[in-house]
């Protein structure tokens, strides 16, 4: 549009951003989407989705020069061959830590949309009213109804597969046919059924996989290859790529410029609007304004509260949105690492054909219902039961044409699940700007200042303990426990640094994610979360987007923005 001018800007293209455009953009509205790393293109791109592991010079094991280059990456699981170049370089984009945090990044289109787990779950009523009955934190401004009309939006349109299970923990949605348990995992079903009297489910996992086509939108369905994060060249789960983008970009009114970093929201303090963003061009260091009527920020919870401590500093020392002393604070993740693995005996005569992308999950029954325990909130399990596969060490086999016999066929069955629980949002919890360190293009870098406390070091006993129980109830053997390392950051789920609220005095956005010193200035990731829950979050994110999308045009059009 002429002088850079647009009716709305949306901050980050991922899984909320993503969304962001697809519905202002449907709703008339000419749209810029900003995204501060590489451009990725659906299916051309996708450089490793059709590769197995020794197709890799080192096969998908990271190297030394790798583990030197990526000190946060090599922590944990996403540093390897086939994902290499779709986390962030930490060299150009570094952040620094007070207490350890894992931070994993996705900059370039599409986000971590590309690189997601894909579990989808509703939040419970209870989880929109837990704060309030608690007296934790503040209250969400919205209950579950407000949100329900939207999460039957977004999951009819993203493609959730699943069951209908009628439990109030984890309220049923508008599901295409649920990816199947295998035979084990419907056994265990069955016998937790009987041990705890109906108070403990194993279910199917809730994905955002399709089971069903959607030609209409050019996705076929999973192919059950399990290479959902190389990116999925069927379309067969949802991503920006594959899902909102196209129906954005048919509309004619989006345009999208990656290597797009926004350095800050530009805010006129007389009329307490904001009027468009700066940006740094990340390839040339240009200097660049884009004007809009509404700015959407999308730039996943951490990145976006960088980007509003990073505006109107002259008004607020804080930064936009931080009159309330909140903006930043109460970072929430889900802590997890823990759970249980046994050994299954028998069922030699089945076995598993493909594979799936998703496997079971038992919800939350801890802190429900008449049960009562010394911590507050729960957690829910995601597992699966499997056959070993050629990779098994037949070690008392040796060499020669017995192990090759061994490995030609299945091995015996395992089951494992994780827990992952409830992180309460405390204040002190916080993100910071280190202005003494900056990154490649001479911005200030987010400092990390998060742990966990006493409630779920205390959550994190049953975790573990329970699992045990479970399996120990459903006949499996050789039951072991487990309590890995956890630290904030590793559930990739970062969640509050500018919440929803009732009063501008404790919050950072209203009802409708919207800051409260800047209507036309909406937050509808990670950072708008108020609690947690114990589900993970993406599904929230969609429907909130969507829903504060259309409330954002209505007010458009009204005028009142």
């Amino acid at each position: 549009m002429l002088n850079n001018e647009y009716d709305a800007i949306v901050i980050g293209s991922g899984i909320s951003g993503g969304w962001a455009a697809k519905e202002l953009t449907e709703r008339g509205l000419k749209v810029l989407m900003l995204e501060r790393g590489r451009n990725i293109e659906h299916i051309k791109d996708y450089k490793n989705a059709h590769k197995e592991a020794w197709d890799y010079p080192h096969r998908d094991i990271p190297t030394q020069q790798m583990k030197l280059d990526y000190p946060v990456l090599r922590r944990d699981y996403p540093l390897n061959e086939s994902t290499f170049g779709m986390w962030v370089n930490e060299k150009e984009s570094p952040y620094t830590e007070d207490k350890r945090f894992d931070w994993y990044r996705g900059y370039h289109l599409g986000g971590r949309s590309l690189l997601w787990g894909r579990q989808s779950y509703r939040f419970n009523e209870e989880d929109f009213m837990a704060n309030a009955k608690e007296g934790i934190a503040v209250d969400w401004p919205i209950r579950y109804e407000d949100l329900a009309p939207w999460y039957d939006y977004v999951e009819r349109f993203a493609g959730i597969s699943g069951n209908r299970d009628g439990l109030d923990v984890l309220p049923d949605g508008q599901f295409q046919p649920p990816i199947p348990l295998n035979c084990v995992e419907k056994d265990v079903a069955a016998r937790l059924q009987k041990a705890f009297k109906g108070k403990r489910h194993l279910i199917n996992g809730r994905s955002a996989n399709m089971t069903q086509p959607k030609p209409e939108e050019g996705r076929a369905n999973c192919q059950y290859r399990a290479k959902c994060w190389l990116g999925c060249p069927f379309g067969g789960y949802f991503s920006t790529q594959s899902s909102t983008l196209p129906a954005a970009m048919k509309t004619g009114n989006l345009t999208v410029r990656p290597f797009s970093i926004v350095s800050r929201v530009l805010y006129d303090k007389d009329k307490k609007r904001a009027t468009g963003v700066e940006i740094i061009d990340a390839q040339t260091n240009q200097v660049i304004e884009y004007k809009s009527r509404i700015v959407f920020i999308n730039a996943s919870a951490l990145n976006s509260a960088w980007v509003l401590m990073n505006s109107a500093t002259d008004v607020w020392e804080g930064g936009l949105g931080s009159s309330s002393g909140e903006l930043g604070h109460n970072v929430m993740d889900h802590h997890f690492q823990v759970g249980a693995a046994a050994e299954v005996e028998g069922y030699l005569d089945k076995y598993t054909y493909g594979r799936r992308p998703s496997g079971f999950y038992i919800p939350r029954f801890r802190n429900w219902q008449d049960d009562k325990r010394d911590y507050l909130r729960g957690f829910g399990y995601q597992g699966g039961a499997g056959r070993d596969g050629w990779r098994r060490n037949v070690a008392e086999l040796g060499i020669g044409a017995d192990l090759k016999d061994a490995l030609s066929e299945p091995g015996n069955w395992s089951i494992g699940m994780t827990a992952f629980g409830e992180m309460l949002p405390y204040h002190e919890n916080r993100v910071y700007l280190n202005r003494q360190v900056k990154d490649k293009w001479g911005l200030p870098v987010l400092a990390m200042d998060v742990e966990i406390k006493q409630n779920e070091l205390a959550m994190r006993k049953d975790m573990k303990a329970d699992a045990m129980e479970m399996f120990e109830a459903a006949g499996m053997k050789k039951v072991r426990g487990f309590d890995h390392e956890y630290y904030p950051g590793m559930g990739i789920h970062e969640m509050g640094t500018a919440r929803m609220g009732r009063d501008p005095k404790t919050s950072v956005l209203n009802q409708h994610n919207q800051v409260w010193d800047a209507k036309n200035l909406f937050v509808t990731d990670g950072a708008c979360m108020t609690s947690a829950s114990c589900v993970n979050p993406s599904l929230t994110y969609m429907a909130l987007t969507a829903r504060a999308a259309a409330f954002a045009v209505e007010e458009l059009k009204r005028g009142n923005l």
